[in-house]
């Protein structure tokens, strides 16, 4: 009797903290319901109409036209098509590039700033960070002034003999122009006949425009504080167990950091380039702000042709079909990301040499008589 009324007790109470937690969760769950989940389904609607921005996207003259605007945007042979594809192909260079190079440069500082003999710490972490708590814009009009023709960059780079670009005016992709250093200027039949979205496979292969690796460095400069941040915390929670007995086994710097330190960053290493990753697939501030898409077209971003194509064009059912087929890109590169930065287990080839320094050392050297021989001897 004793025993289920403790539990009648025990479920009660744990009823009454499920009440709890329910009631305290509820306003942060109905702001987001009204304010994200709401809002995504009726764009998904969108996506899938004609709405032509005016009035309700549920009234009655608003027709359900299923594939149609995805259809236009992948396979509809016009100058959506293409500039869809324009679009894919600058961002793809984009997150192809700064994502990685953002990550190496925040993990060199972090590992820079951690160092116990380095004075100042505090000062250069700040420093290091400052740029990416500066708003955006402010650091895109920036840019444009340090990378105009008179620019400080340009001024900078003429020390060294080297006569800088008109930036963000130089439409040419920069792989292009590194091959007409040695006299290619055109790309066989077989990338400039065949297309993927409306777009030549010689033009995809051309690398970020002279423009948009602008943007790249800006990118670099305004994130890689804070996903240093993230790599010093990780850092700093590691124990010195494992690098103490590396650094007895004779390990060097660089092997203690590529074999012990950076498999412990795997966590942090894949929160940072997931962030990197969904940032620069929505890039849209800077482009706004700065070219607008220009010059031809070379620094246009599917978030920025979203925005184009239904505030500007009043296709919005385009415009989230757009919004939807990023969001599916960044889904995909998430989930590979993550299965190429999964803990793996060790090949049976790799694990011979230490079962084998196992059984070595756990057997007996001798017979269990030799060892009393040998003392005798």
């Amino acid at each position: 009797m004793s025993q289920a009324t403790s539990r009648s007790r025990r479920s009660g109470i744990r009823r009454g903290e499920a009440a709890s937690g329910w009631l305290f969760t509820a306003p942060v769950i109905l702001l987001l319901g009204v304010f994200l989940v709401i809002p995504v389904l009726m764009a998904l609607w969108v996506s899938f109409s004609d709405w032509g921005g005016r009035g309700s996207p549920f009234a009655s003259d608003v027709n359900f036209v299923g594939l149609k605007n995805y259809s236009t945007l992948l396979a509809g042979g016009g100058l959506a098509e293409s500039d869809f594809g324009t679009a894919l192909k600058n961002n793809a260079w984009y997150v192809v590039l700064v994502v990685p190079i953002q990550t190496a440069v925040a993990l060199f500082l972090a590992v820079l700033v951690n160092r116990a003999i380095l004075r100042g710490r505090g000062f250069f972490r700040t420093a290091f960070y400052f740029p990416s708590v500066t708003s955006s814009v402010a650091i895109t009009v920036l840019w444009l002034f340090l990378f105009s023709t008179t620019g400080a960059v340009n001024k900078v780079l003429s020390w060294f003999g080297v006569n800088g670009p008109n930036w963000f005016n130089d439409p040419s992709g920069i792989i292009h122009n590194f091959l007409g250093l040695f006299g290619v200027t055109t790309g066989p039949a077989a990338l400039t006949q065949n297309t993927l979205l409306g777009v030549s496979w010689w033009d995809w292969l051309g690398g970020p425009s002279v423009a948009m690796t602008a943007y790249m460095i800006m990118a670099v400069f305004t994130t890689s504080g804070t996903f240093m941040l993230l790599f010093i915390a990780a850092l700093q929670n590691l124990g010195g167990d494992i690098t103490e007995a590396a650094m007895m086994d004779g390990a060097n710097g660089w092997q203690r950091f590529w074999r012990i330190t950076l498999p412990q960053l795997r966590p942090t290493l894949f929160t940072v380039l997931t962030l990197g990753l969904i940032g620069c697939w929505q890039v849209f501030d800077q482009i706004y702000t700065g070219s607008k898409g220009a010059p031809s077209k070379t620094t246009l971003t599917p978030a920025y042709l979203s925005y184009q194509t239904s505030f500007t064009n009043q296709e919005w059912g385009q415009g989230a079909a757009i919004a939807f087929i990023l969001f599916i890109i960044i889904v995909l590169f998430t989930i590979f990301q993550r299965w190429v930065l999964r803990e793996r287990k060790v090949s049976k080839r790799r694990m011979r040499p230490y079962d084998a320094m196992v059984i070595a050392a756990t057997a007996p050297n001798n017979s269990p008589g030799s060892g009393l021989k040998g003392g005798q001897a």
